[in-house]
């Protein structure tokens, strides 16, 4: 990963949309719908508070996660996509 993401930001590797329905239709790239869900592969260091504490982040390289739909900065590195997102858009970790 040459992105090492800075304060609450943690890098996202987005699974796969289906390509198929489970009938077996197959779906176009414009009708897939953009997945929610991801692996964590990157974490910054923490949130600072005003009193100068560092706030650690929840999540940690490996978690699969699931995130708010419209939030995050997409960038392509090497063929591949990632989503830079702020530790507060992740809603939950896949247990």
């Amino acid at each position: 990963m040459p992105y090492k993401p800075l304060s609450d930001r943690v890098i996202i590797q987005q699974q796969d949309a289906e390509e198929t329905t489970k009938f077996g239709i197959v779906l176009p790239d414009a009708a897939q719908e953009k997945p929610q869900t991801g692996k964590v592969v990157a974490v910054g260091p923490g949130r600072t508070t005003d009193d100068g504490k560092n706030v650690p982040i929840a999540v940690k390289e490996g978690d699969v996660v699931v995130f708010a739909k419209y939030g995050g900065t997409t960038v392509k590195d090497a063929g591949q996509e990632y989503l830079i997102i702020k530790e507060s858009d992740i809603l939950a970790i896949r247990s």
